[in-house]
């Protein structure tokens, strides 16, 4: 059958237009998350808590707002590469956060990119204006002065950003406590003040609220003031990040990965995972199965006893330890899983052969003198071909599976994302008993739907096969 017919036997059945459909969208997203993210993305970012430090951590998806009946705090990310007004030599750059949530911000930071002076380093301030028309100065961050032997201009902060947690530190209770006593008479607790600081910015005192604090809904005005002593001293940037209570498509784990990045980054491993093993090990057995059908003898001896030895050892037990000692390499996985997969297409393939060595075509083709290769090549495996193109669907799901068991078990490959590694490190941290259900549910989804794809692929094969069963 030519590869048109084999397509158009495939489509012409419900599991196999589905199976088609779904491998075209997988096909679609591992191409975009190829060319979207960069190949050392596992080692380089996901494994790089620095990229993630301004996301909030172990929150929901933002959907799921619409299934909350109250206001959530959405993750606002604020950048100001201008100052909006300068007075002398203070340049001010100003950001407005409207926050209208019931719940506060689970952080609040500040970061200052690219600061450039000529002899003194500037004086940074961050002041936050209230809606109540109050202020509070929350933090004066500290720009190193010139090292010894270190010409002018002076550069600092041009790689990585001077990063402030405006929601942490004795300062922000002190500035806080002395707000609320100087404008509102009220004298706060340091200690209430110091375990919700990020609800403290955003609140008024109120005795009849659970922990003395009401929050204040309205715009807030997020201001850095910067003091140069050189006109020519300049600031690249500045960036307020308000953590919201929920984020991206599909939330983030305990460290504020955004786990829709992990989920489709997964995606192309997982395919080259699958395909790559399932592809390498049916070539093995179908090949060993036509030689050890077609020679016989001592030949289909070996083959056989050797096929009887591997398909009789635990992989999965085998997998683990090999992986232990010899290493987590995503190459050595899949060479592990083709090396112990291949013995059952070897022991069905001779079957077939046996009966098709025996047939007229191929006596045949021996009385004309064809070598026993051609006749393997030529002769034995198109009759075998579409049954062996069954099988490799069906193996792709395994190797999947296969993998994300030992990623789950914390022996895949580090420097790359799988859906069980994150899975791994969702069970790990408590995910499941704590309610995080995007941690877990997610890539246990994305590993079934892939998995399914293969099967309703391999499902449509049917007809191929056997030609009983085409209508």
């Amino acid at each position: 059958m030519t590869p048109r017919g084999l397509l158009r036997e495939l489509l012409a059945t419900g599991p196999g237009k589905a199976g088609m459909g779904l491998l075209m969208v997988l096909l679609a997203l591992s191409l975009y998350a190829l060319v979207a993210f960069p190949l050392d993305f596992g080692a380089k970012r996901w494994s790089n808590p620095a990229v993630w430090a301004d996301n909030p951590r172990s929150v929901p998806p933002v959907w799921t707002d619409l299934l909350s009946s109250g206001r959530s705090m959405r993750h606002t990310v604020l950048v100001a590469e201008r100052p909006a007004e300068v007075s002398g030599a203070t340049r001010i750059y100003r950001l407005r956060l409207e926050f209208e949530a019931d719940v506060p911000p689970t952080f609040l930071t500040v970061a200052v990119a690219g600061v450039t002076y000529q002899a003194r380093p500037p004086l940074l301030e961050v002041v936050v204006r209230r809606p109540d028309g109050t202020s509070v100065v929350l933090a004066r961050p500290q720009v190193p002065g010139p090292r010894s032997g270190e010409a002018a201009p002076y550069e600092r902060f041009g790689e990585e950003s001077l990063r402030l947690a405006l929601t942490s530190g004795e300062r922000t209770t002190t500035a806080l406590r002395e707000l609320f006593l100087d404008e509102y008479a009220a004298d706060v607790p340091a200690a209430v003040l110091r375990d919700a600081l990020a609800r403290a910015i955003v609140s008024v005192p109120d005795p009849g609220a659970p922990d003395g604090l009401r929050l204040l809904p309205g715009a807030y005005g997020l201001e850095l003031r910067a003091t140069f002593d050189d006109p020519r001293d300049e600031l690249r940037s500045v960036r307020f990040v308000a953590g919201g209570t929920l984020f991206g498509l599909m939330g983030t784990d305990s460290l504020g990965r955004d786990l829709a990045q992990g989920l489709l980054i997964g995606l192309p491993i997982a395919l080259f995972i699958g395909i790559s093993a399932s592809i390498a090990s049916t070539a093995i057995g179908a090949t060993l199965g036509i030689v050890s059908g077609y020679m016989g003898g001592k030949t289909d001896l070996v083959i056989q006893r050797l096929a009887d030895v591997v398909a009789n050892v635990p992989l999965l037990p085998l997998l683990i330890f090999l992986v232990f000692v010899v290493g987590s390499h995503l190459l050595l996985i899949i060479f592990f899983l083709v090396a112990f997969s291949w013995p059952g297409l070897t022991i069905l393939v001779r079957s077939m052969v046996l009966q098709l060595r025996s047939g007229q075509l191929v006596e045949s083709a021996v009385v004309i003198g064809a070598s026993r290769w051609r006749i393997m090549s030529h002769h034995i495996f198109p009759h075998t071909a579409p049954y062996v193109l069954a099988q490799m669907i069906f193996f792709a799901p395994a190797a999947i599976l296969a993998e994300a068991g030992l990623s789950f078990l914390g022996l895949g490959d580090p420097s790359v994302v799988t859906w069980g590694q994150i899975l791994e490190s969702g069970f790990r941290t408590g995910a499941v008993f704590l309610g995080w259900w995007w941690w877990v549910i997610p890539p246990g989804v994305a590993i079934v739907i892939t998995a399914l794809t293969f099967m309703l692929l391999a499902l449509g094969m049917e007809p191929v096969v056997n030609p009983r069963l085409r209508s």
